[in-house]
């Protein structure tokens, strides 16, 4: 990432003081820099002020505030405002407002209530992003752009319908092109004008299948899968729209803010268009710590390895949560570490000062309600920007060492999430957080790719080990890629419900996994899904381990096949659960199954052993282990997640950034709970 004039870890957050009396500002200065406080992100919803109305602009306000930040040696990342239009927009363009999948068109109120094919809108909010620019595009303080909001949500109108159709033209060329490709000869979906075609709202496509508000099912899946792809490339155009006027006038790198296990838009295609990522973390209490840790690592990955921005966590407690807990003492400063573990280069929050009304007025910030420094938690976010403040520019652009891998696929995650069967179970996204907790208790490193990495081709020298988890939908190029990988020397390994389907997601006939039938040598026959109050069984290497969600058929399709794993429970016991099929100079797994932890960490670990990939350091499964390199060294972070003291040997000598602290090679050190070491391996 490296942001411009930047020499260290960026420390700060969202400020709004367009809520406060201009005469708080000085103080709130006071405390910023009692707090080691470097940076402000500011305008992330002021557009209502900027523009009162249609041709009026008045940044005298937002003058102030760059003065402010300027006058006091605080870096800026300046948002556009565009992701909450103003009233006067609302009322006299009611087309700007969204439509919702009901055909509702919303009022005023909100935010992201946006049509994004409006060119109303459009029109408004480049040339706010130009302005804003030309005013602020050569400030000393300013460090990146930041475009709308936590982009979000889907449009049902009849402007999107139209551009909806145009967007299918180009993508098809012709009706009978769209009809194979959507296979609309079943149930006599047929289209003999493009003026037939409607957006898969709930009239439509997306209702409830066959009335069970469980299964999240729609009639042609082609068109709910196109209408994802053609919103991702609306919000594309919103973002390029404005970054196009902000390059007109300023070299500072550009970023919008990504989600938390979020899907609406392909993130992977809308990553391209961004300088550098950034994401909110907000993760909900009775989460796994390492779900966090797989989104860091999705968030680098969407950036190809890149340091990304941790551009919101709470200081404390999160107020729209169903049980806002408090983040207990010390929590704050090790997942803002675990962050910077995983390749980010700022600790932001939301937000530096609380609020006194509307719906996030409880949500915590670093300057309290009673607006002194007297609390904990501005004392621990005090304690943490001198410890960021002292390792300076240390562990900037530190990299990944991984030499395992892990495949997202967004529209694998979509088409899971749309299709008919076979279990309203099957989640995507769990199913990847399964495989990659293994990873992270095992504590070996692993990089997150995307769809589009693997059909460029996946370097087996560099990744010994890629798992596609429920990689669904194989896209053109994508067998070739993996076969590839394989034949030279990977161990690739996918599991059920993976390559069944084309890009379109009609089955490739022949068996399943259609096109990957040779290189993983096995075919499924048929897939037994199981009900969450039943479980199979399966042997594995002598040991019994738990079958579920599904159970894959599955026949030996080459010679060498080998099974791994079989069943031991119902009318298909005896047959493959798990095989091995070498191909080339590499090997091919399947996993017909979904288990429990146990049996991921004797597969998995198998396998990691076998590649020559081993674990970090000799650590407890609640202790995270990273490892980031960059020219001022190795540094291995850890990271204890439990509420009790926790023992770690050292792997190697060093140096703990944080305490000064020397430890030796085999030395064991002891944790206390959120504790923190990050270790500077001796040269």
């Amino acid at each position: 990432m490296q942001l411009p004039r930047v020499h260290q870890i960026l420390f700060g957050g969202d400020y709004n003081p367009e809520q406060w009396p201009e005469e708080s500002w000085a103080e709130d200065m006071r405390l910023f820099h009692e707090a080691h406080v470097t940076e402000l992100t500011v305008n992330v919803f002021s557009w209502a002020l900027l523009q009162p109305s249609e041709e009026v602009y008045d940044f005298s306000r937002l003058d102030k505030i760059m003065d402010l930040a300027e006058a006091n040696g605080m870096k800026v990342i300046l948002a556009t405002s565009t992701a909450a239009q103003p009233a006067w927009m609302s009322t006299r363009f009611p087309e700007t407002n969204r439509t919702d999948a009901w055909g509702r068109r919303h009022k005023f109120g909100g935010r992201q209530n946006i049509c994004p094919t409006s060119e109303v809108f459009r029109t408004y909010a480049f040339r706010l992003a130009g302005k804003l620019a030309e005013r602020y595009g050569r400030r000393s303080c300013l460090a990146a752009w930041h475009i709308s909001n936590e982009y979000g949500g889907y449009c049902y109108c009849d402007h999107c319908q139209e551009a909806y159709r145009r967007w299918l033209r180009q993508r098809y060329g012709t009706l009978e092109e769209l009809n194979r490709a959507w296979n609309t000869s079943f149930w006599g979906h047929t289209y003999y004008d493009w003026d037939e075609i409607v957006l898969p709202d709930m009239l439509s496509e997306e209702f409830d299948y066959m009335g069970n508000p469980g299964m999240r099912r729609t009639n042609v899946q082609g068109n709910s899968l196109d209408f994802r792809r053609f919103s991702t490339d609306q919000i594309i155009a919103l973002y390029e729209g404005e970054a196009a006027q902000i390059r007109q006038h300023s070299a500072a790198p550009i970023t919008t803010n990504l989600m938390y296990n979020f899907n609406d838009f392909d993130l992977s295609r809308l990553a391209k268009h961004m300088d550098f990522i950034s994401w909110d973390n907000y993760p909900r209490y009775g989460g796994h710590i390492a779900d966090t840790a797989l989104w860091h690592d999705v968030c680098r990955g969407l950036g190809g390895g890149s340091s990304f921005c941790l551009m919101e966590q709470t200081p404390g407690v999160t107020n729209w949560h169903l049980y806002c807990r408090l983040k207990r003492p010390g929590v704050m400063r090790l997942w803002s570490y675990q962050a910077v573990a995983h390749g980010a280069d700022t600790v932001l929050f939301f937000q530096m000062k609380r609020s006194i009304g509307e719906c996030e007025k409880y949500h915590s910030a670093l300057i309290d309600h009673v607006g002194t420094d007297n609390t904990r938690v501005f004392r621990e976010m005090t304690a943490l920007g001198g410890e960021l403040e002292k390792l300076g520019s240390t562990l900037l652009e530190a990299k990944s060492t991984a030499r395992a891998a892990i495949l997202l696929d967004f529209e694998s995650w979509w088409g899971t999430q749309l299709s008919a069967g076979p279990s309203v179970l099957i989640n995507y996204l769990e199913e990847l957080q399964t495989w990659y907790r293994f990873f992270f208790t095992a504590h070996i490193p692993v990089d997150i790719l995307t769809a589009e990495d693997a059909v460029r081709g996946v370097d087996s020298s560099k990744y010994r080990l890629l798992i596609a988890p429920m990689l669904y939908m194989s896209r053109p190029g994508m067998d070739e890629a993996i076969r590839t990988y394989v034949r030279e020397g990977g161990r690739f390994v996918t599991s059920y419900f993976s390559g069944y389907v084309d890009e379109n997601d009609l089955v490739l006939p022949g068996g399943y996994p259609g096109k990957w039938k040779d290189f993983l040598g096995v075919w499924v026959e048929e897939s037994d899904a199981l009900p969450p109050e039943l479980s199979g069984r399966m042997t594995y290497k002598g040991e019994t381990y738990p079958c579920h969600i599904l159970c894959d058929l599955m026949h030996p399709v080459e010679d060498g096949t080998e099974a791994l794993a079989v069943y031991q429970s119902d009318f298909y016991a005896g047959m493959p659960a798990v095989t091995r099929h070498p191909f080339g100079k590499g090997e091919a797994y399947y996993v017909g199954t979904r288990s429990d932890a146990r049996f991921y960490q004797q597969f998995l670990g198998e396998l990691c052993r076998g590649c020559g990939i081993s674990p970090l350091a000799e650590a407890p499964e609640d202790v995270e282990v990273d490892c980031r390199r960059n020219a001022e060294g190795t540094f291995l972070f850890f990271l204890n997640h439990a509420e009790e003291e926790r023992s770690v040997t050292a792997p190697a000598d060093g140096t703990d950034l944080l305490t000064g602290r020397p430890l030796r090679k085999g030395e064991t050190f002891t944790m206390k709970p959120a504790d923190v070491v990050i270790l500077r391996e001796q040269a």
